[in-house]
């Protein structure tokens, strides 16, 4: 029988003791916390019994359950995530058709406040919800029974929390973000397009830590990910102080690294910390490899924040 505490799973997995305090270390910095709180942090995560999570996706392009399952450092994040124990996914799920309805029931069925949920994509409301049906059922009746009965729901990406590209203008499905279709359900948005993985994992963390989700902003975003201007961490904030700025792409600005405001980009405009954490094993991120940041965990970019370039 699998082990059913963080503790017993890293014994087995043989994560030195130095590498787990680092890695809470890390998630106390992402966190904006004193490094004096990791201990607290370690001793959650070592004693609390695994979270049940069940993901559901509605209209999206599965964008931000690739960007968790390509989180890979530090590589101690991956053995975190597995503390969770991923009831239902329809994306990674061995199981499929009724056998995959199933799980979803059996979670359910242990009753309110035993799960997270996790909801990536948006949901459409027109038609009564007849664009997005999964096992028959529209996803608002599924998104509306999960997350009721929640014990906090993740909106995972743009789509989720605010409706994202699904919901631009004319938004012939009456796509819309988790809370507009749930108000009573405790949500807490993480947009961007997709995700970035080690806010999903922070904010989990945060959770079994403190017994409650973290602090956020009037639009439902913790404020540890997206309390920031991306512009005030950008590092071709210099460039833009000095006046120096790309005109064309490809011209001499944009192959020095100048500033790309001229180009679209909206990083004065916009809150997150993508400047800090990065993409992809913490290589790089938009702005840095030459393009422009379009704003993506703001709600309604795709309208109001083009034209992009």
């Amino acid at each position: 029988m699998a082990a059913d505490d963080p503790l017993s799973l890293l014994q087995e997995r043989k994560v030195s003791r130095r590498d787990f305090l680092k890695y809470c270390s890390t998630m106390a910095a992402l966190l904006g916390l004193s490094p004096s709180l990791a201990p607290k942090i370690a001793r959650a995560l070592e004693t609390k019994k695994k979270p049940v999570l069940v993901w559901i996706e509605g209209q999206s392009c599965t964008g931000d359950t690739e960007a968790l399952m390509r989180a890979t450092k530090p590589a101690v994040q991956e053995l975190i995530l597995d503390v969770l124990s991923l009831d239902y996914s329809e994306a990674i799920m061995a199981a499929a058709g009724k056998e995959a309805e199933k799980s979803l029931a059996d979670v359910l069925r242990r009753g309110k406040g035993s799960y997270f949920a996790a909801v990536e994509g948006s949901i459409p409301l027109n038609e009564n919800g007849t664009y997005c049906c999964i096992g028959g059922r529209s996803f608002v009746d599924i998104v509306r029974e999960v997350c009721g009965g929640a014990v906090a729901t993740f909106a995972m990406g743009t789509c989720a929390a605010y409706g994202g590209i699904p919901k631009a203008n004319p938004n012939p499905t009456g796509a819309v973000g988790v809370h507009a279709a749930v108000p009573s359900a405790t949500v807490l948005n993480l947009p961007g397009c997709p995700v970035n993985a080690e806010n999903i994992t922070a904010a989990i963390v945060h959770y079994l830590t403190f017994g409650g989700l973290p602090p956020v902003d009037a639009l439902g975003r913790p404020l540890f990910a997206y309390g920031k201007l991306i512009h005030d961490n950008c590092e071709r904030r210099a460039h833009f102080e000095a006046g120096r700025y790309a005109r064309q792409w490809g011209d001499e600005g944009h192959r020095l690294g100048w500033c790309l405001y001229y180009m679209g980009c909206k990083g004065p405009l916009a809150y997150s910390n993508c400047p800090v954490v990065k993409f992809n094993e913490r290589t790089s991120w938009p702005v840095q490899s030459g393009h422009g940041c379009v704003a993506c965990g703001a709600p309604d970019f795709w309208d109001e924040m083009t034209p992009f370039y």
